[in-house]
């Protein structure tokens, strides 16, 4: 009997050695969790929920998951799956956007992330929110253009709360988990364009108005709340008339500014704090008026248009930074590596006629 006993212990034993060790990814299946988080509990990084821990570390024992010395390099070869949800639809710079973030994706720096391009509504906010959920259970991390709405916010929350790190891009989330915000700081945006419509529009009492893709959209009523504030501290005497929504399509803009110029004497400055300006136009040259236009970003929509005097200035951000910048801040929430601040640092840029790259 004991010999019995000693051979079936000695069998038992050789298949369980020959068995793989259990993997990362093992524990994370285990545990229910993504690969990202996983690693966090494995190394003891903040951001993970204390029963996510509990979790994850059962499985470990579970599994008899241990550490060897090439853990860490091993880790370092990861891939992460990325879920980037850019908006559908013509925005020029949202396109350029896009094709920087492919770019950016084939560097060397972000060779541990792996990216997927998705389109969807920014301008729906259960549909986005349903989309940044159903990313969060199937990628490691997700970058959104955001819409500052409650049900958005829950989203982002509740990924942050199962250990997807949600990063936002050009329009923020400001109210919600998400890791971090990637992109120009758009109240000094605004107030850069209040500033120069003050000082190019005459000393008089003038009116102006105000076009946003939406005023959901943070970054256009973080835009306009800048714009506002310098007027009403610096310049008095201009007026706001209005603020159209045009959701950033030329059509729907080109309406807007038609039915503003049907009531309304004509104003002495446009603001067009988002896209769709090729409308603005086109609504501005039917009632024959050239007031001061001030508009967002170089693209092939708007570059036309300042050259042949239908924009006056241009208020920049750079597409290419921000898409490296966000793979960079993807990379140091899933590896918890430090970012050096400074090189983050969406800059604002003027441009005119005469300065055009």
């Amino acid at each position: 009997m004991d010999g019995g006993d000693g051979a079936r212990r000695s069998t038992s034993e050789a298949e369980e050695s020959e068995r793989p060790a259990p993997t990362l990814s093992d524990v994370a299946r285990a545990a229910g969790v993504s690969l990202a988080t996983a690693d966090r509990v494995l190394n003891r990084r903040p951001g993970v929920r204390l029963a996510t821990v509990e979790k994850v570390e059962a499985a470990m024992a579970a599994l008899r998951f241990e550490r060897h010395p090439g853990a860490a390099a091993l880790a370092r070869r990861a891939r992460f799956r990325v879920a980037a949800l850019l908006p559908r639809g013509s925005n020029p710079f949202m396109l350029r956007l896009r094709d920087e973030l492919e770019r950016a994706s084939r560097r060397p720096a972000a060779r541990a992330l792996a990216l997927d391009l998705m389109e969807v509504d920014t301008f729906d906010p259960a549909g986005l929110a349903a989309e940044i959920e159903r990313a969060g259970g199937s990628h490691d991390a997700v970058l959104a253009v955001g819409l500052d709405h409650p049900t958005v916010a829950a989203a982002i929350d509740a990924a942050g709360a199962r250990g997807v790190p949600v990063v936002t891009l050009v329009s923020d989330v400001p109210g919600s988990a998400r890791a971090r915000y990637v992109g120009v700081d758009n109240r000094a945006a605004g107030r850069v364009a209040a500033a120069l419509a003050g000082r190019l529009s005459g000393s008089e009492p003038r009116s102006v108005a105000v076009l946003l893709g939406a005023r959901a959209l943070r970054d256009h009523r973080d835009r306009l709340d800048g714009f506002q504030e310098v007027l009403a501290a610096r310049y008095p005497l201009l007026r706001l008339d209005a603020v159209m929504e045009g959701q950033d399509d030329p059509d729907l803009t080109k309406e807007a500014v038609r039915r503003f110029l049907h009531r309304s004497a004509p104003p002495a400055a446009i603001y067009s704090a988002g896209a769709g300006n090729a409308g603005l136009a086109a609504a501005l040259s039917e009632y024959d008026l050239q007031p001061l236009v001030i508009a967002h970003e170089l693209t092939a929509e708007t570059r036309p248009l300042i050259e042949s005097g239908a924009i006056d200035v241009l208020i920049v951000q750079d597409p290419g930074h921000e898409a490296r910048s966000a793979l960079r801040a993807l990379s140091a929430e899933l590896t918890g590596t430090q970012l050096d601040e400074a090189q983050e640092r969406i800059r604002i840029e003027i441009l005119m006629k005469d300065n055009l790259p």
